[in-house]
């Protein structure tokens, strides 16, 4: 399943005290281009039960790839985000729409994101239409993480990356990414090593301080990629919505009745 992205963490920036914080910040460069592909995906508690299923696709179109993940939820609630980037020499968003709904998500989400314009549609729960305009920074990455880390040297200290929380009144915020060692995980009965990335919300200000003393700094979220000529997406980490429990996103493979 190379190049398919696991959605978890473009999503989850979900709290209305993030204060960004100007930190020097540049598009990833690509070491390895994203190509077509289809995989699928299962979202679990950190228990085991799965709670989802879905399809990741990316379809290219020249240089502009477009990255699709669905999950359908048993209760019947479902999570999408569609992904348009570049990756002409440094990965580059064009667009990135988010829709969650259901009874998984207390406080469902429809935003579209064009970083082209800086453009932020946002469809609220009355149904109403609100638009925002950011100045959006070239390494802005909703929708990209899992694309961005395979394409990031496990060596590397740090990747500052930004992106929109899709807040009542979005507003862009920073990220800090730092590999945290490597991770054995089995494949038919063979062991192997991922890398954990951590992407820690960066707060600044007065909320930085505060805020773990009064539970509002997120979670940190986790992305283990496979490393190696061919870098593989193994497993996310995180709250899908602010506030949530913290999820899990494998991929699973296909089974047929006996």
């Amino acid at each position: 399943m190379h190049g398919l992205p696991a959605r978890v963490f473009g999503a989850t920036l979900l709290t209305a005290l993030l204060i960004g914080v100007k930190l020097s910040a540049e598009p990833v460069p690509v070491r390895h281009p994203q190509g077509s592909a289809h995989g699928f995906l299962a979202v679990k508690t950190i228990e085991g039960t799965r709670i989802a299923t879905g399809d990741a696709t990316q379809i290219v179109d020249g240089d502009r790839i477009t990255s699709r993940v669905t999950f359908r939820f048993i209760d019947g609630s479902t999570d999408e985000d569609i992904t348009v980037f570049s990756q002409t020499g440094v990965f580059r968003l064009i667009s990135d729409h988010h829709i969650q709904r259901g009874p998984s998500f207390p406080k469902p989400i429809d935003v579209l994101i064009d970083a082209l314009t800086g453009q932020v549609t946002s469809r609220v729960q009355d149904g109403k239409v609100r638009q925002d305009h950011l100045d959006l920074p070239p390494d802005i990455s909703n929708g990209l993480p899992p694309n961005l880390l395979m394409n990031v040297l496990p060596t590397k200290p740090e990747t500052k990356l930004s992106f929109v929380a899709p807040t009542e009144k979005p507003r862009l915020i920073h990220v800090s990414v730092k590999p945290a060692g490597e991770v054995p995980f089995m494949i038919g009965g063979t062991q192997r090593k991922a890398v954990d990335f951590v992407l820690h919300v960066e707060l600044g200000g007065l909320t930085g301080l505060v805020a773990p003393l009064i539970g509002k700094q997120p979670p940190d979220y986790h992305i283990w990629i496979f490393p190696g000529p061919s870098p593989a997406f193994i497993r996310e980490e995180g709250p899908l919505y602010e506030g949530g429990p913290v999820w899990r996103i494998e991929q699973i493979s296909p089974e047929f009745p006996r």
